[in-house]
């Protein structure tokens, strides 16, 4: 019958103690220290048990585990916080049968466990096996001395070499408690097994693991010394900061970048960091990884959400040009509601002088973004858009990129201005690599020659600017949302003088408003007799130049302020160049006013016709192109045509020569527009019919007589009106566009829309 005990008990926290295991414990709670006074006054046994839960304070039966160690206090100490020090030696295990809570400490009856003695083989290979994991265990963590091997190889008791064992390894709480409970000694031998095989291989793992870990400390302290020695004798050479790159490291790390753009920079400073001072690869590195940096890859500017403010700051800077301003505040209305939205790219097109460029600044202004402009006129290299392959000497970024940068922005309003004048030849075709760049499908990912890492563009407010469309290729056009700026009428030029150009040529010439005073009517009479423009540049020149002739007799000591009249104009600008208009003054024969669509706005084309003896020739003159040429011949064979309605022989053009002229001739002339001009020009001629005088046309013909729709009409009415016009025949598919006619100018003149020359004939012709 197994032996019975009833002793005090001792919980423990997170401390399992095996039979033979020496230990010291603190101990503080006052239950507990009861126990071991109650312990030395009987036989210095006592029962360590562990608790279930560290945490409880204050441990009842249930909290406390039913196998435990009968052990023999060794040593008591009372240390001065009150607390006790105790040296406990296990002697045996120990199962609780019955617990007792008394007044001062717990007790219980224990069942002392005797560990059974069993020599068979199968015992003892199961001891060498783990004996055999223990070595390897202790040869690999180097945690516990050699001399434990020894102390455990001369133990011949299977259990109590367990015991020991389980004591010299860190494991769980519940694993040493699950040791401790296992009374029968192969079940322990065999659980034991287990876990130091385990502890074996997670030793492995650690060691693995501290052997990886500690290669590459090693190589950070090599990187690091040999770095430090390379800048040591840098500086014994005289050159320690050419190749410093520390500059260069604290920018990537202060910056925004996306990650490629770090790789990218990091390949780039190790290649700077290994290199001669000396090697010239080392200013191409430094300046690509400057372009690198300075790029606002992910910079980007807030856009204003006040519509109501956009649109004072546009019409404040800019008087009408209304359809741009709405196509930018439908633009900023949009972006409110769908802010990742790629912006549109806007191509304004229109004569000089009407406001183009000031315009994209002013819509920058108003949309609180960074402004950049890049002129391409004139440019024919690919590369100044894409960039130069960093092979070459000297190679850059392209002008995009360069705009970009100096904005400091991602999400600029970009200005290419003059996109019509770009020019092709062997080094590539700008217009092609601009293709890229306004297609909102792919500027996301525009790769710079140079850069050679993709830039989103795709934030970018593109707005181009030319003077024909006619210039810009068709894919590139397709591209772009057209918006057309017409030439300004003489109110518009007299409301824009009166608001920005005369306060901004007396500031640039040092006057004030009491300085000069413009009298009634001296704008409108440098418009009307000074100048001849879509714009209003020569007007701003010829202002200015009033302006420098009144800052001069100031300084002369003429009193201010200097008084400006239309009678003493000319003394400031001269005689005026423009007294009479190009239209005749009474009708004529064979005299006719056409009306011509240039790039720097509309014009009249007074075209004359007469008939000579000859053998039926066609005689052009005044530079005329291949279209309008083309344009005569058919006139002509339309007229041939209709020779007995007109009145004409039947042979008419085998004794007789025609010759058309169309004056300026040092001006080239081309196009369509001027078919029913000469056609009624030759009628005039052949007929003799007087032409009336305030009559101007354009329209296409057919071999048939049909009027053809052309182009350009507000423009060439805006100058048949400064001309002094007063009817327009025009084709009748064109009337739609008598609505983009500023409306004071609609007013003074009649429209006459036409589908046939025979109408076209009626009108013009004085019977």
């Amino acid at each position: 019958m197994a032996e019975t005990k009833k002793l005090p008990v001792l919980p423990l926290r997170g401390v399992v103690v095996f039979p033979y295991m020496l230990i010291h414990l603190d101990v503080g709670r006052p239950r507990s220290m009861e126990a071991l006074e109650a312990a030395m006054v009987q036989d210095r046994e006592i029962f360590l048990t562990a608790q279930i839960d560290p945490e409880t304070e204050e441990p009842e039966e249930k909290d406390l585990y039913p196998v435990g160690t009968l052990a023999e206090i060794r040593q008591l100490i009372k240390l001065p916080d009150g607390s006790v020090r105790v040296l406990v030696e296990g002697k045996k295990r120990a199962r609780k049968q019955a617990f007792a809570a008394l007044e001062r400490y717990d007790e219980v009856e224990a069942e002392i466990c005797i560990d059974p003695i069993d020599g068979s083989m199968g015992m003892e290979a199961l001891t060498r096996a783990v004996v055999h994991e223990f070595e390897e265990w202790v040869r690999l963590s180097k945690k516990i001395p050699a001399e434990t091997l020894i102390s455990v190889a001369i133990i011949d008791d299977a259990g109590r070499l367990a015991d020991l064992i389980a004591s010299h390894l860190s494991l769980k709480l519940e694993t040493r408690q699950e040791l401790l409970a296992c009374i029968d000694v192969r079940k322990r031998l065999e659980r034991l097994y287990e876990v130091v095989a385990r502890e074996l291989e997670i030793q492995k793992v650690e060691q693995k693991i501290g052997v990886r870990v500690r290669k590459q400390m090693e190589k950070i302290q090599k990187d690091y010394y040999l770095r430090e020695q390379i800048k040591a004798i840098r500086k014994e050479l005289g050159d320690a900061e050419s190749t410093d790159s520390t500059a260069y490291r604290e920018r990537l790390e202060a910056g925004d970048y996306p990650e490629n753009v770090r790789k990218t920079a990091e390949k780039e400073l190790k290649r700077l960091e290994a290199m001669n001072s000396m090697s010239a690869e080392v200013g191409v590195i430094r300046s690509y990884l400057d372009w690198l940096l300075d790029l606002p890859w992910l910079v980007e500017t807030e856009d204003t959400e006040d519509i109501t403010a956009a649109k004072k700051i546009l019409d404040k800077d800019h008087y009408g040009l209304e359809k741009v301003k709405d196509r930018i505040l439908d633009y900023l209305a949009v972006h409110q509601l769908i802010s990742d939205r790629a912006a549109p790219i806007l191509c304004l097109v229109g004569p000089p002088g009407v406001g183009k460029t000031s315009l994209a600044a002013s819509v920058a202004r108003a949309m609180g973004r960074k402004f950049v402009r890049a002129s391409l006129g004139g440019v024919r290299d690919e590369a100044e858009i894409r960039g130069h392959r960093r092979t070459y000497v000297g190679a850059m970024p392209g002008r995009v990129l360069e705009g970009i940068k100096n904005a400091g922005s991602r999400n600029p309003v970009f200005l290419l201005d003059e996109v019509d004048k770009l020019a092709a030849d062997y080094r590539g075709d700008p217009s092609a690599a601009l293709l890229e760049v306004l297609d909102p499908a792919q500027n996301a990912t525009f790769s710079d020659h140079y850069i050679e890492l993709p830039f989103d563009l795709s934030r970018v407010l593109w707005i181009v600017t030319a003077n024909s469309l006619g210039g810009i290729p068709r894919p590139l056009r397709d591209r772009m949302e057209i918006i057309t700026l017409s030439s300004y009428t003489e109110y518009e030029k007299l409301e824009i003088a009166k608001r920005y150009l005369v306060a901004r040529q007396r500031e640039q010439n040092g006057l004030t408003a009491k300085d000069i005073q413009l009298g009634a009517g001296v704008i409108q009479k440098i418009i009307q007799e000074y100048t001849r423009e879509s714009g209003v540049r020569e007007l701003e020149r010829l202002i200015g130049r009033v302006c420098r002739k009144a800052a001069r007799r100031i300084v002369e000591n003429e009193d201010a302020p200097i008084r400006v009249t239309k009678k003493n104009l000319s003394t400031f600008l001269d005689r005026a160049k423009f007294l009479e208009k190009k239209a005749e003054k009474k009708p004529q024969v064979g005299v006719v006013t056409g009306m011509a669509w240039t790039e720097v706005g509309g014009d009249i084309l007074p075209t004359e016709a007469t008939v000579l003896k000859g053998k039926g020739k066609l005689i052009l003159t005044g530079r005329l192109g291949d279209v309008m040429q083309e344009s005569a011949q058919a006139a002509l064979s339309y007229i041939r045509s209709r020779t007995e309605k007109l009145g004409l022989a039947a042979d008419f053009y085998e004794k007789e020569d025609i010759h058309i002229h169309l004056p300026e001739g040092a001006v080239p002339k081309d196009g369509p527009s001027a078919g029913i001009t000469m056609a009624t020009a030759m009628i005039s001629a052949l007929t003799g019919c007087k032409v009336r005088r305030d009559v101007a046309m354009t329209g296409e013909i057919t071999l048939r007589g049909n009027v053809l729709p052309i182009g350009g009409l507000k423009e060439k009415v805006l100058a048949a009106y400064r001309e002094g016009m007063k009817t327009i025949i025009l084709p009748k598919e064109n009337k739609p566009d008598i609505e983009d006619i500023p409306e004071t100018v609609r007013e003074k003149l009649e429209f006459v829309p036409v589908e046939h020359m025979d109408e076209v004939l009626r009108i013009a012709l004085l019977r």
